[in-house]
């Protein structure tokens, strides 16, 4: 028995220390969390003091060799748990977004009571008689715990100007006028003085929406909010400059910082792109900035949350070209894109060089081995970094890999047409594949390859298509009705890569026709019904894009979609609904209008669309807004319509008998 107890008394002692180990290093890593520059700086720092006091009792209780009464040690494990909550709530404070959690003020201010009542209860369960701190340390606790418990009993309330003032720009219409009383106040208050503040709060925004997976109303509003901000920011200190290193040339000795558009700012950095990517899910950043968020461990598109097929960057050619019009128009000089030293060949060394012409020896070769074994290697070269890419164009390969995309061996062809893939991610390369007679036997693998070679090849017309006159040699080429055909038979990735090129494809008007003949909306539409709705985004995007057609249009009836994206719109993602109400806009415009709008008004949709115009993307917002004054219309002249049958009813009703029509009709308009 004796020797059962020592045990039990070993392991408690285990258990003890283990808890104040805990205690210690949440302590240290709490007092290493600071700079809370936000609406609740006071609280923040409060709390972080508070629990930076007890430190000295936790350091004691270490060091001491007396046992912990079972009694202190689960308060202490109490005391254990909330600290985690604290450390949690206390990082929000110092990385997170300032708007989002002054915007989230009242589940701020529960958390902070929670966490405080949780502490103060876990101190009182302590009885510090029966552990050994010494007196000095005591009487500081006792403090801290008097401390606790008022603030246990007191509500702490923010700058209610300054959340009246947040929460009134978040509720006003993109294009209303703020008054810049009120921006002075926001910036101030919030601290978003300096192109660095903004930048920072711009990254933890988009953080804390990665984490909660909420991409709609939180950061439309807030980053709306931000460059609005930012633009009154730069107007009342212009010697920040414009965005990166797009400067104003003076003229005539006097200088202007003009607005930058919207859509030329980087989501996360709100600044002027000076080398603009494309990510898979559609959405354009500044290479750099997406480069952080992908290296911080991010799978997702900050601006949509959608997940990323994949990491690739491409290039966009449009809007960098746009963005340099608009800087030349506004006497600016554009961003600068980070400059390549050197020739492109220096980026190899002579050894690295001399493989890949080795490679390229065995890819001309006849021998089936030799081709595949090079093909296969030189695949994965290209896939490392674009160092490789350069290299191996550079050398010559590109022509070789095109003649293989024919070869029946199935294996060298899948080697060769994902090696262009890898390839055509360096911008310059993308020409070369071009010009190389690439398109058709990269459509032929497309046609007749493997499974994993069509998916590739879908891949590769995406990348290829970001250029824009790329986009009508590919649909001439016969790709479309191919790529269609993976959409609706292939694998799920199979399905998404054909999906991501069609959409780009169809772009240009030219293409979109000949989707729509391919039998595109047919498959569309088995997408949308799917049970499992895996390809819901994609499907729904590409029907918006082919809604604005005629063709695309008439198909779109033909498979009675209406209910499907009624459907969408009650119950779907922002950017679901958004598409879905564009595809409606299209439908309810032209032939069949009156009997669009009448099923809209029967499947009751006006109060799904009044909630999108109050809460749905921007352009969601525009296209519910068409969409209800459509149906306010339709349901104005039926109104009429019935008024007019009724007082013409009436009139027949009221006329004597053996007047004539004429006659009647007369006297009831006397009336």
């Amino acid at each position: 028995m004796e020797e059962g107890e020592k045990e039990a008394a070993v392991l408690a002692a285990a258990a003890a220390g283990s808890v104040v180990e805990s205690l210690v290093a949440a302590v240290v890593e709490i007092a290493a969390i600071s700079d809370f520059r936000n609406a609740y700086k006071k609280q923040f720092c409060n709390l972080s003091r508070r629990i930076k006091l007890l430190a000295p009792m936790f350091e004691e209780l270490k060091e001491s060799k007396d046992p912990i009464p079972p009694r202190a040690v689960r308060a202490l494990e109490k005391f254990n748990g909330a600290l985690d909550s604290a450390k949690d709530l206390l990082r929000l404070g110092s990385e997170g977004s300032k708007i989002f959690l002054l915007l989230e003020r009242d589940r701020i201010m529960e958390r902070f009571q929670e966490i405080t009542s949780q502490l103060e209860v876990a101190l009182n369960e302590i009885s510090f008689n029966e552990i050994d701190i010494s007196d000095e340390v005591k009487e500081q606790v006792e403090l801290v715990h008097a401390q606790f418990k008022r603030a246990k009993e007191r509500i702490d309330t923010t700058d209610p100007e300054l959340y009246a003032d947040l929460s009134s720009v978040c509720h006003m219409n993109d294009d209303a006028r703020i008054d810049s009383a009120m921006l002075q106040r926001l910036a101030e208050k919030l601290q978003l003085m300096t192109i660095s503040d903004l930048k920072q709060e711009s990254f933890a925004l988009h953080e804390m929406v990665d984490a909660s997976g909420d991409p709609g109303e939180v950061i439309e509003k807030m980053s709306m909010l931000l460059k609005r901000i930012k633009d009154f920011v730069q107007t009342q200190k212009p010697e920040m400059g414009t965005p990166m290193s797009a400067k104003v040339i003076p003229s005539h000795g006097t200088s202007k910082t003009p607005v930058v558009p919207d859509d030329f700012r980087c989501p996360i950095s709100l600044e002027l792109m000076g080398d603009p990517v494309i990510v898979s899910t559609g959405q354009t950043y500044e290479r750099e900035f997406i480069k952080k968020w992908l290296e911080a461990g991010h799978n997702t598109c900050p601006k949509t949350q959608q997940k990323l097929s994949s990491t690739s960057l491409t290039p966009n050619y449009v809007l960098r070209s746009l963005i340099a019009q608009w800087c030349k128009a506004n006497g600016m000089d554009p961003p600068k894109r980070p400059a390549r030293t050197g020739k492109p060949l220096s980026v190899c060394s002579a050894g690295e060089h001399a493989k890949v012409v080795d490679l390229l020896h065995k890819l001309s070769s006849q021998n089936l081995e030799d081709q595949q074994s090079a093909a296969g290697e030189l695949r994965l070269l290209a896939k490392r970094n674009t160092d490789n890419r350069i290299c191996i164009a550079e050398a010559g390969a590109i022509p070789l890999l095109v003649n293989l995309l024919s070869t029946q061996d199935v294996r060298t062809q899948e080697h060769a047409v994902t090696a262009l893939l890898n390839l055509s991610i360096y911008e310059e390369n993308k020409g070369k594949i071009i010009v190389s007679g690439a398109v058709p036997g990269i459509v032929h693998v497309l046609k007749r390859g493997s499974m994993e070679a069509r998916e590739n090849a879908a891949a590769t017309l995406f990348s290829l298509s970001v250029v824009d006159r790329n986009k009508v040699i590919i649909g001439e080429s016969g790709a479309i009705p191919p790529l269609v055909l993976l959409l609706s038979e292939g694998s799920q990735r199979g399905k998404k890569d054909a999906a991501t090129a069609l959409f780009n494809l169809c772009i240009y008007q030219g293409n979109k026709g000949k989707a729509v003949r391919a039998g595109v909306i047919q498959t569309l539409m088995g997408l949308l019904t799917d049970p499992e709705g895996a390809m819901m985004d994609e499907a729904l995007a590409i029907m918006a894009i082919l809604s604005s057609h005629p063709d695309g249009k008439a198909a779109i009836r033909a498979v009675e979609a209406l209910p499907m994206l009624v459907k969408v719109i009650r119950s779907g993602s922002p950017r679901n609904k958004e598409n879905a109400a564009a595809v409606l806009v299209h439908l309810c415009n032209g032939e069949q209008q009156q009997q669009h709008l009448a099923e809209l008004q029967e499947q009751g949709m006006m109060v799904p669309l009044q909630e999108m115009v109050e809460s749905g993307t921007n352009r969601g917002k525009r296209k519910a807004a068409q969409l209800l004054e459509q149906m306010t219309r339709f349901l104005e002249q039926q109104k009429k319509a019935e008024a007019q049958a009724h007082a013409q009813a009436q009139g027949w009703t009221q006329a004597p008998l053996g007047y004539s029509k004429d006659t009647a009709s007369s006297a009831f308009t006397d009336l």
